[in-house]
């Protein structure tokens, strides 16, 4: 199929499918990747997802980064304190030792079951606060914690997937070379933002004097394409440092502009096609063959959160039902752990049918979070 009819059936696709989910209650991109399922292999094999349509969906996974950075509020980060942290680095470390203790358990090389450890971490909260809100639950003590847990959380999940997507490049999985790796990385983070914070600053007020259409805008996008391209010579995750130009940008005068302008351009057209390009390369026929694994993954996926999650709460002096409560709502993922997946499988880590069965984890955990919600807050 030409490319450009491609692009117009995947953003058509991609609107009518996100809008019939949002209707149903569920996040609009659980509907854009059935939306791919549809028009992948599974069913109907109607794109291809060639070399264009690809750079399109990669610069998506950019921007979703670069956004998760705008919105991150570093001082509301340094205030979530213990219980927060301790509610995520729970919520995360089980997920990963069910996701990583599993797949070795069915045979996949160590890689590749780290990965799929790995896409067991990450919380998508905005299910969860679209249903609490509904209920009038947000703003409670269990509602706080949930949203600043998954804030911990998202770091924890991209900090993660930094060390993984590193490990693969060189070639090592000794403990050793993982602290190398995490100081490799907590170096680039501080140096980044320490030297970055003044210089990006600078340079979006600088782009005021030139007087042309949406300048602020192209500067804040060559500011996360420049900290992408560094964070990969340094081996490091490009999506780190499209998330920490984010942060930076955030900081700037111009950062609600920008912002609303990042959303715009995102999600008219490179963030949906990096989410039907996820169901695209689904194959449903790989997760119906691999039957118990799938269902098992996705049963410790569920599990791990509310334990690992629900531990946390309860040492956190939160009650036995309060730490249920914010357990499961802990329980969805979505947005990073499509994109470890779409990373681990173009990194030919994950192959297509490990990357099939995270793809069917991530929808379980959606699909199971409402229902489980309204139950445990039913009373009291």
């Amino acid at each position: 199929m030409d490319v450009f009819l491609e692009l117009a059936v995947i953003l058509v696709t991609a609107k009518l499918m996100g809008y019939l989910s949002s209707r149903l209650g569920f996040p609009a991109a659980l509907g854009q990747i059935i939306g791919g399922i549809i028009l992948g292999p599974s069913l109907l094999d109607f794109v291809a997802y060639g070399e264009g349509v690809r750079l399109i969906s990669e610069l998506g996974v950019i921007m979703l980064l670069f956004l998760a950075g705008l919105e991150t509020d570093v001082e509301e980060f340094r205030r979530v304190g213990l219980p927060a942290f301790l509610i995520a680095s729970l919520g995360v470390a089980l997920p990963f030792i069910f996701g990583y203790a599993v797949a070795l358990r069915w045979g996949y090389p160590n890689m590749e079951a780290l990965f799929l450890g790995g896409v067991m971490t990450a919380t998508s909260v905005s299910l969860t606060a679209s249903v609490l809100m509904e209920m009038k639950r947000l703003r409670t003590r269990v509602g706080a914690a949930i949203l600043a847990a998954a804030v911990v959380d998202d770091v924890l999940g991209i900090i993660i997937l930094t060390i993984l997507v590193a490990m693969n490049t060189k070639g090592t999985v000794s403990p050793g070379d993982i602290g190398v790796l995490l100081v490799e990385i907590a170096a680039f983070f501080l140096l980044s933002y320490l030297l970055g914070r003044g210089v990006v600053k600078r340079v979006l007020r600088g782009s005021h004097r030139i007087n042309l259409p949406e300048t602020v805008t192209t500067v804040s996008i060559v500011v996360m394409l420049i900290f992408a391209y560094l964070a990969e010579y340094f081996q490091i995750a490009a999506i780190t440092g499209a998330y920490l130009a984010g942060i930076l940008v955030a900081g700037s005068e111009d950062a609600k502009k920008i912002t609303d302008k990042i959303v715009t351009i995102g999600y008219a057209f490179f963030i949906p096609v990096f989410l039907v390009g996820v169901g695209a390369e689904t194959d449903a026929h790989v997760v119906l063959a691999a039957g118990a694994f799938a269902l098992v993954y996705s049963l410790l996926a569920i599990v791990g959160k509310v334990v690992g999650c629900g531990v946390g709460a309860l040492l956190s002096k939160f009650n036995l039902r309060e730490s249920l409560q914010i357990g499961v709502g802990m329980i969805p993922r979505m947005e990073v752990g499509l994109i470890m997946a779409n990373i681990g499988l173009s990194e030919g880590i994950l192959t297509n049918e490990s990357f099939s069965i995270a793809i069917a984890m991530v929808m379980a955990t959606t699909l199971v979070t409402p229902p489980l919600l309204k139950l445990v807050f039913s009373r009291g």
